[in-house]
């Protein structure tokens, strides 16, 4: 029988923020602190890239959708590492025609860590990006 002092299954199992986004063409379900291999990025290695279209967004109590973003949402990626897919082999064969064409090809990847997931966290301006903004405005006009 089960015991009544045991906490139950949804108590035990953490509710982990995670998006659903797209990148280089595919959708990916995505978690912090978590690694995805994207197709090549063009960029270097612990640099911080960031996805703006994010197609959901479940932070354990609110699920958005977006139509077709979730505005004001992002996922900030590290790039770990520049690496290559697995071998796959492509071999056509017409039988009776002893024509034969065998290819292979290796995919281009980019592995990345998942840092965070943010919806509608505006980053505020400090004084110093102000003053920068307003000089700019200035010697335009």
């Amino acid at each position: 029988m089960a015991d009544k002092n045991a906490p139950s299954q949804k108590e035990n199992s953490p509710v982990d923020t995670y998006a659903i986004v797209e990148a280089s063409g595919k959708q990916f379900w995505i978690q912090s602190n978590r690694y995805y291999d994207l197709d090549r990025c063009h960029a270097e290695v612990n640099d911080v890239l960031t996805l703006d279209k994010v197609l959901l967004f479940n932070d354990g109590k609110s699920l958005k959708v977006g139509k077709p973003y979730v505005k004001n949402a992002k996922v900030e990626l590290k790039v770990l590492e520049h690496r290559r897919g697995p071998k796959i082999i492509v071999y056509k064969m017409r039988p009776k025609k002893k024509t034969r064409r065998k290819n292979g090809h290796r995919q281009e990847l980019t592995r990345v860590l998942v840092q965070s997931i943010s919806v509608g966290t505006k980053s505020k301006k400090t004084k110093a990006s102000k003053e920068e903004s307003n000089s700019s405005v200035d010697k335009v006009e």
